[in-house]
């Protein structure tokens, strides 16, 4: 029986994990679920979940959660904030890091320095703090398990052992797919016209807000190509992106003798999650069967570098290193927060990107410090630059 800590429970990911743990009562206890605002979502799951703790990010919404929690005869220790959320993961067999964004980083870092299994859905950390983070799960022995649908299917495509780099074991590249969002058919003059709403309907998936716009800039690619470079021991140059509308093939691994491993299913994270959960062993996942009948074709073709830079600039971050990869996703949180809130245009999202690592020099992440230093510049630069009203374009950024 292992204990579960879920960090971002009211999250698709978090609802995609629960609904897995539901499948097997007998494997899986549930010892904390965790949440942001959403005090009233998490009231829902600690009454049909009941996990022993349950974490909030401010003293009000857990005062209004134990309350609620009282007075339905629910036994739940409640508690709230980051210390509290760097205790519970700190304390499970196994923590499911779904939170989003760069919040995540203190509470999956505690998770990893406790030496626990760590099921990596909160691709910011690695973003953020590749070498340090990687350092502490060597240092403190963590099991450091991907989430990511296309970091998972790589991870299904590697031998057991692959650090050391990817040549030492027969592996030329790594194949990142990317289903292209819902504007990859889209002309600049389109682009610049695309809504929030628009950009969060993805035609395969189901995610939060967030994720949905970065995956409509191809940001989150790029986020997940930075990721990779971490998680797989890769050079930025051995990882290639290709679009595959239909979301089938979730990535692959190409070899020296020209064989290419490549990992499919229907597009459900439960998959993925089922996998992570159990690894080494298998257990239903609830997902049905892939029918390639039905899918009858599979597409590939390159991304588009010019209508969707934010990819290439991940590409430029990861390769220039330092603090550069923190700069470029913290500068990106805020943009997109803006583009929800209706205050800049979808293709401003990438120029101010652009902008934050042009203006704010990289220096080497010798330290958790140092990268958080460097994520505050980035989001106080893009937030006045917003609150100014400036005109952002994409043609004013020189690109290199």
């Amino acid at each position: 029986m292992q204990t579960i800590t879920l960090l971002g429970a009211t999250g698709s990911i978090g609802s995609s994990t629960l609904d897995v743990l539901a499948r097997h009562p007998q494997r899986y206890r549930l010892h904390a679920l965790t949440a942001h605002e959403s005090h009233d979502k998490l009231l829902a799951l600690c009454l049909e979940h009941r996990p022993e703790r349950a974490v909030l990010g401010s003293e009000a919404g857990a005062r209004w959660l134990a309350d609620a929690l009282r007075e339905a005869g629910c036994d739940v220790e409640v508690s709230w904030g980051e210390a509290a959320l760097c205790e519970v993961a700190a304390e499970a067999d196994t923590v499911v890091a779904a939170i989003v964004g760069a919040a995540g980083l203190q509470p999956t870092l505690a998770a990893v320095r406790a030496g626990r299994r760590v099921l990596l859905a909160n691709k910011e950390a690695l973003v953020m703090s590749g070498a340090l983070f990687m350092a502490e799960v060597e240092r403190c022995g963590a099991v450091l398990l991907p989430l990511d649908s296309e970091h998972n299917a790589i991870f299904q495509c590697l031998p057991r052992e692959h650090r050391g780099g990817l040549g030492r074991h027969g592996i030329t590249r790594l194949l990142l797919t990317a289903s292209g969002g819902p504007f990859r058919e889209f002309d600049a003059a389109a682009l610049a016209r695309v809504t929030p709403e628009q950009a969060c309907a993805h035609p395969n998936w189901s995610m939060g807000r967030k994720i949905s716009v970065d995956s409509a800039t191809l940001m989150n690619k790029g986020l997940e190509l930075i990721e990779a470079c971490w998680l797989f021991d890769a050079r930025p140059e051995q990882i290639e992106v290709v679009v595959h509308p239909q979301s089938v093939i979730h990535s692959m691994a190409a070899y020296s003798d020209g064989s290419v491993l490549a990992q499919l299913g229907n597009p459900d994270m439960r998959t993925p999650i089922a996998h992570a959960l159990a690894w080494p062993e298998r257990i239903d996942a609830g997902v049905e069967a892939l029918d390639l009948f039905a899918v009858a074709r599979l597409d590939f073709q390159p991304p588009d570098m010019q209508r969707f830079p934010c990819l290439r600039l991940a590409r430029e971050a990861i390769s220039a290193g330092g603090t550069a990869p923190a700069i470029l996703n913290a500068a990106n949180e805020v943009a997109v927060e803006a583009f929800l809130a209706g205050r800049i245009g979808f293709t401003e999202i990438a120029a101010l990107v652009a902008r934050a690592l042009e203006e704010i020099e990289s220096v080497s992440a010798d330290g958790l410090e140092t990268i958080m230093a460097h994520d505050r510049s980035a989001r106080r630069m893009v937030q006045a630059l917003i609150d100014e009203g400036a005109a952002v374009t994409v043609e004013r950024v020189p690109w290199g």
